[in-house]
């Protein structure tokens, strides 16, 4: 496979598609207000302008289209003309798709006509077409007298991303991007990447020690303090639930913390990973059916990792700290067997019904050592936590949970503008956390009856550790089926959060990708008070 870099322009360059293969990418209404003057430098000398125009005539998007312009070397594609109100209006897994049916592994390019608001998830959508982990073999090269010599080392090819902004027919005048739009471009899309390859990894590559390792390497890139707890220590210092969830296991499990505290800070954000680096259900063992793909289940571990590295390196003005609680939930002599009680970090007691509802237990210990120790005072947690998930909100959406109605909201509109999709769940923890009454500890770890809201109650036995009157904000999710598609990651969490919070950025892509995200709330709720008046 291919090593591919991924670069990002604002400008299209000249390049003939014989050589260098091309498609260009956007909405229909945007391709035309492209002139074919300004887009033949990518089709010069190959595609004539009668060429173009009349493939521009042709398309009939349903929800996409495709025309060839030349061979399979260069290719156009109209987006979905329509955009449902819970869909991102950039149409990202569109763009995923286009891209990655059309990609040669060769150096390329990849031309997105689009409105500004539009870029920073379509260039993630390109990226995630670029997947890095692998460990196919390459064939050996041959010889002259026909026998096999030695193995191809793997080739690089760079794929150049060109961005022509429109207006959207609304008559403005659209300013390129700038330097510091295309740098923060480059970092949060290196980082989807890195979360991506991180997920993809198998536990053999990707166990506690190599993903603490992952988190250390980040740490000095950014010259941030790291602390690790593991092993016996978490016992000691009271994590009950992740010693718990990872004791029965080879490599022990811990906590790892970052923190970034500039100077002037008001805020302190946390955000808290589940890390599962492998999770066969413990003693409650998953089918064979169940468990292959179960070293997905570190993918809110990866997408906190990955946002906290975009997010500092690219200015952060507030104290913000990421919380990695990992383990390998595995079969063994030590393992927790239900009916077990364990004491978490909060000082609840939790009576274990099932070792394969492992993920809130970790979260548990994590959401409370950032309250009790960090104090933040706004809380996001997100784990591939529930299967529930893809039933409650489906395959693109990550489910919301969170005891502030100003930031679920927020959080579906820096979905749409991200393209990590996400969509609320019900929050109502007097009638939901009553599933977990024990006879024998304060809860349960798993529900009575899987038919009442579980992912709103797996989610409330987390948001139980802080207390139902926690006076900060606590967001709460849960992405098990949006961190993957098919048997590849997304790298799905980067842009949603450094979206979410790109009012504490220094750059103005961010800021303005937040300020989207939060016009679109102010006026929802502008629009509440009005009709309520009237």
């Amino acid at each position: 496979m291919s090593k591919v870099k991924i670069t990002f322009s604002n400008k299209l360059t000249e390049s003939d598609p014989l050589v260098n293969p091309v498609i260009i990418i956007g909405k229909l209404e945007n391709l035309k207000q492209v002139s074919f003057n300004v887009i033949k430098a990518k089709l010069d000398p190959r595609v004539s302008e009668e060429v173009y125009q009349s493939a521009l005539t042709c398309m009939q998007p349903s929800p996409t289209d495709v025309c060839s312009l030349y061979l399979n070397m260069a290719t156009l594609a109209a987006l979905p003309r329509r955009c449902a109100r819970h869909n991102a209006p950039s149409h990202a897994n569109f763009i995923t798709k286009l891209v990655r049916s059309t990609c040669l592994g060769v150096d390329e390019y990849v031309v997105i006509v689009c409105e500004r608001q539009d870029v920073l998830a379509s260039a993630c959508a390109v990226a995630r077409a670029y997947p890095i982990y692998s460990r196919k073999t390459l064939k050996p090269t041959s010889t002259p007298n026909g026998t096999a010599g030695a193995a191809c080392t793997a080739t690089s090819a760079t794929v150049r991303v060109e961005f022509i902004l429109v207006d959207g027919g609304k008559g403005e005048n659209v300013q390129p991007l700038s330097d510091g739009d295309l740098l923060s471009l480059e970092e949060i899309c290196a980082s989807v990447r890195t979360v991506a390859r991180i997920v993809d990894t198998p536990c053999s590559e990707m166990n506690v020690k190599d993903f603490t390792n992952e988190i250390e390497q980040v740490a000095a890139e950014l010259g941030v303090a790291c602390t690790v707890i593991v092993g016996e220590e978490l016992q000691e210092k009271g994590f009950g639930g992740i010693y718990g969830v990872g004791k029965a296991a080879i490599v022990p499990p811990a906590l790892v913390t970052l923190s970034y505290t500039p100077p002037n800070a008001t805020q302190t954000i946390a955000w808290v990973g589940k890390g599962i680096v492998y999770d066969t259900g413990g003693l409650s063992i998953k089918g064979k059916t169940a468990m292959p793909g179960m070293k997905r289940d570190c993918g809110g571990a990866a997408a906190v990792l990955g946002a906290f590295r975009a997010a500092v390196k690219l200015g952060f003005s507030e104290n913000l700290h990421a919380v990695f609680c990992l383990a390998e939930n595995a079969v063994g002599p030590n393992a927790t067997r239900p009916d077990d009680i364990l004491t978490l970090y909060s000082g609840r007691t939790v009576e274990i019904n099932n070792t394969d509802a492992e993920g809130r237990v970790v979260l548990a210990d994590g959401v409370s050592y950032a309250q009790k120790d960090l104090k933040a005072n706004i809380i996001l947690d997100m784990a591939t936590l529930t299967g529930a998930q893809a039933i409650a909100t489906g395959r693109y959406h990550a489910a919301v949970l969170t005891n502030r109605e100003e930031w679920e909201e927020y959080c579906l509109q820096a979905g749409r503008t991200s393209g990590d999709l996400t969509f609320p769940i019900p929050f109502c923890p007097e009638l939901h956390l009553p599933e977990f009454s024990s006879a024998f500890a304060d809860m349960k770890n798993a529900v009575a009856d899987r038919g009442n809201a579980q992912s709103s109650c797996a989610g409330l036995f987390i948001f139980a550790q802080l207390g139902v009157d926690f006076p900060g904000a606590w967001i709460h999710v849960d992405m098990a089926s949006p961190c993957h598609c098919g048997e590849r990651a997304t790298g799905y969490g980067v842009a949603l959060l450094v979206t979410l919070f790109g009012n504490y950025s220094s750059q103005p892509l961010l800021q303005n990708m937040s300020s989207l995200a939060f016009d679109e709330v102010f006026d929802k709720f502008e629009t509440c008070k009005k009709f309520k008046r009237n």
